[in-house]
């Protein structure tokens, strides 16, 4: 799950070859990256964000998209310009390793959020791993974007930050905590405790609970009259005071019910009375709520097979670039680890009944796994359908996604175990979700 060195090494050639196309456009140019790669946040499928700094009358989006597809840097069918955006970008897959990349134009706050990461990374030992099991278990579940209806990483990211600081245990700051543990009572506080409709969050100072009646950030949210619903999610930008980072995540009620539930297969898998039963299982503990598709195992192994990684670049990830490249955080782990699988050193297996005491998780696998080759357009991801967000029932509660789907989608669309794949098929999902979930107790507050 985490990235491997090849994987850290091959985001950096392709940084590398659009940075040279921006050179030669504005020497004078700064070329940044910010976003999960500066962090060492990413997945085998996260995008690439860059941000160009310099002087234009007006953003040239357009002659960096002719410059992308003269030089044939991009996928023709892949690059797009949304300059209508509330942040302009161009969009674009490397034609040559199928990454996905995003840049911006003269927007610094990204590199400052991802340098305020890596410094909590250095408080919080755990908050990498931490993160990176929560990222994909929102991926699997079209969980992971705001506009699928879910919530974005950096939402994820000072959630988990915020619950390590108020919910401190002392292995917290060791590189060898429990993270078993750790990630159980995270799942717990925000699936069940934590008060979504009077608290809001922040990590600034050491970190505190704020209460959403008497601050003026959070009201933004219950005047908002551009038609959208206000999220129950309020979390203060920790760089940009009366920011709040989570007020356009509509769908932080699914996230809670999806920790929730996930909190109830964990906790349930390792109770003692259920000893027998999971070794009868053969099941992994994280295994029950996380899933890796084997298209995704396949293309990290044909990245390690495709582009090893020379001997000078191993001793030094770190080399000099234009973006600095001594900033970006290196890669923690292997692509063969058994967390990348979702399989811990004492359980095997890929899938195995869900508890349906109270829950009720249907879960359908079909594996279309075939020999991975090049080129891989729309058969890295979505091949496998994992009903990862799936049917399940709770306190009254009927989240009744069909989960039939059979569409593919391109190779970093989604990357996912879920059965909604292409941007119709997730765009009818947060629809069908809407019809079907019903809100419930907000629980407690946790103040």
């Amino acid at each position: 799950m985490c990235p491997s060195n090849e994987e850290h090494s091959l985001r950096m050639r392709v940084v590398k070859r659009i940075e040279q196309v921006i050179y030669d456009l504005w020497p004078d140019s700064k070329v940044e990256v910010f976003g999960s790669f500066r962090t060492g946040l990413y997945l085998p499928t996260s995008d690439i964000d860059l941000v160009v700094i310099g002087m234009w009358t007006n953003l040239p989006l357009r002659t960096l998209e002719r410059a992308l597809l003269d030089q044939n840097i991009a996928e023709p069918s892949s690059i797009k310009v949304l300059d209508k955006a509330s942040v302009p970008i161009v969009k674009l897959t490397d034609k040559e390793t199928e990454i996905k990349v995003d840049i911006s134009f003269n927007m610094n706050n990204g590199v400052k959020s991802a340098d305020l990461i890596n410094s909590f990374k250095k408080r919080f030992p755990v908050l990498e791993k931490l993160v990176m099991v929560l990222k994909q278990f929102l991926l699997q579940r079209d969980l992971n974007e705001v506009f699928t209806g879910g919530i974005s990483s950096y939402s994820l990211i000072l959630m988990t930050i915020s619950f390590l600081q108020l919910h401190p245990r002392q292995n917290a700051y060791c590189s060898n905590a429990n993270l078993g543990v750790l990630l159980i009572e995270f799942l717990e506080l925000y699936g069940r405790k934590f008060n979504y409709v009077k608290t809001g969050i922040r990590v600034k100072d050491g970190g505190t609970y704020i209460s959403k009646e008497e601050n003026i950030l959070c009201e933004v949210q219950r005047d908002m009259i551009d038609g959208h619903r206000p999220s129950l999610l309020c979390i203060e930008d920790p760089l940009t005071p009366g920011n709040d980072i989570g007020r356009s995540s509509y769908g932080a009620l699914y996230v809670k019910d999806a920790f929730d539930w996930a909190y109830y297969v964990l906790s349930q898998a390792v109770s003692p009375l259920n000893i027998l039963v999971n070794d009868a299982n053969k099941v992994s503990i994280l295994g029950r709520i996380i899933r890796v598709t084997d298209e995704v195992i396949e293309y990290r192994k044909w990245i390690k097979e495709t582009f090893p990684l020379p001997l000078s670049e191993a001793d030094s990830l770190s080399s000099s670039t234009g973006s600095d490249a001594s900033t970006l955080s290196a890669p923690a782990s292997d692509t063969d680890s058994e967390c990348s699988r979702g399989n811990s050193p004492n359980a095997s297996g890929k899938g195995g009944d869900r508890n349906k005491e109270r829950h009720v998780y249907n879960n359908q696998h079909t594996h279309h796994h075939s020999q991975w080759k090049k080129p891989f357009k729309g058969t890295a991801h979505g091949n496998h359908h994992h009903s990862s967000r799936g049917n399940y029932h709770h306190r009254g509660i009927n989240n009744n996604i069909s989960g039939q789907s059979k569409a593919k989608h391109s190779l970093h669309s989604n990357g996912n175990n879920n059965n909604s794949h292409s941007p119709s098929s997730r765009s009818q999902t947060v629809k069908r979700k809407k019809q079907c979930i019903t809100p419930r107790g907000t629980g407690d507050c946790v103040r």
